[in-house]
C-alpha cells in the first residue's frame, strides 16, 4: 500500500505543477482553457490522496507531524518531490518528526 501511495503522491503532484504552471499560464496568456481539463483531474488526485494518506498513515502507525508532513507537501507546488526524498532517504520518521 505504501508504494502505492508514493505513486499517488508522484501522480497528484505532477497534477498540481501542470494545472499552476501550464494550464493557468496558458489560459491567462494564451486563451487556452486547459485549466476545465487539468483541474477536475487535479481534484479527483487529490480527493484520492486524501484518503489513501489516511489508511497508509494508520498501518504504518505515523506520528502526526509524519501525516501533516505528507499532507503540507501535497499542497505545494514541488511538495511532492520533497515527500518522495524523504521516502527514498529513509528520512521520513514515521514515529516522530518529519
Amino acid at each position: 500500500m505504501l508504494k502505492t501511495f508514493r505513486i499517488l503522491s508522484f501522480i497528484e503532484g505532477l497534477s498540481l505543477i501542470a494545472l499552476f504552471f501550464i494550464a493557468m499560464p496558458a489560459k491567462h496568456l494564451f486563451d487556452l482553457d486547459m485549466v476545465a481539463i487539468v483541474g477536475p483531474v487535479h481534484g479527483v488526485l487529490w480527493l484520492a490522496f486524501l484518503p489513501m494518506l489516511e489508511m497508509v498513515s494508520r498501518k504504518e502507525a505515523w506520528a502526526k507531524s509524519t501525516w501533516n508532513y505528507a499532507l503540507i507537501t501535497s499542497v505545494l507546488p514541488f511538495g511532492c518531490f520533497f515527500l518522495e526524498n524523504r521516502f527514498r532517504n529513509n528520512t521520513l520518521d514515521p514515529n516522530g518528526t518529519a
